[in-house]
């Protein structure tokens, strides 16, 4: 189980982005993931949240760390990953991600697929996952930034009212047209 956080004084959400690439976090390779989901947030939601960053390589002990990190002690509403979702064998954000979480919630993931499919047929190959932990909703995001921003536009509606009945701090969407639309 985890541990409980004392409140953060400062009201808004916060949502933890963590890149999961070996290349990216030794330098090798420029982080494309963590912010095209920073841009595409801002894109999306309505001011009146903070973004917490982090940039790990393909190691389960140093996802579950980061993940728990944010979870527990950054006290975040919500924490998205982006990367090391495929089948090769250094993929294991999935199996990070199932270690911290206490309930499953494998809706995310079959809306991401279903809806990434349509577009590019290998992306039946992505393990995404999402689940609780606390008050936290953890969703694994693939790593292409195209990819992530299907992903984040199939299930972005059902956040909102995900993080409410968690207990979380909670976000408001923004509609196309910019206006503020409340879940």
């Amino acid at each position: 189980m985890h541990s409980e956080t004392e409140p953060d004084s400062d009201s808004r959400a916060i949502i933890g982005i963590v890149t999961v690439s070996d290349r990216a976090s030794r330098g090798e390779y420029e982080d494309r993931g963590g912010p095209a989901v920073k841009d595409h947030l801002a894109t999306r939601l309505a001011p009146g949240f903070r973004i917490e960053t982090r940039l790990v390589p393909d190691e389960t002990a140093e996802i579950e760390r980061v993940l728990c990190e944010l979870a527990d002690r950054v006290g975040c509403a919500w924490v998205i990953t982006t990367g090391g979702t495929g089948p090769a064998p250094r993929d294991v954000t999935p199996e990070a991600t199932r270690a911290v979480y206490e309930r499953a919630l494998p809706g995310f993931g079959e809306r991401m697929r279903a809806v990434s499919v349509e577009r590019v047929p290998t992306s039946i190959l992505s393990r995404q996952e999402a689940g609780v932990r606390g008050r936290t909703l953890i969703l694994n995001l693939p790593g292409s930034p195209k990819a992530i921003i299907d992903c984040l536009d199939a299930v972005l509606p059902a956040v909102p009212h995900c993080l409410e009945l968690i207990g979380a701090r909670e976000i408001t969407l923004i509609d196309g047209s910019g206006t503020i639309r409340h879940e």
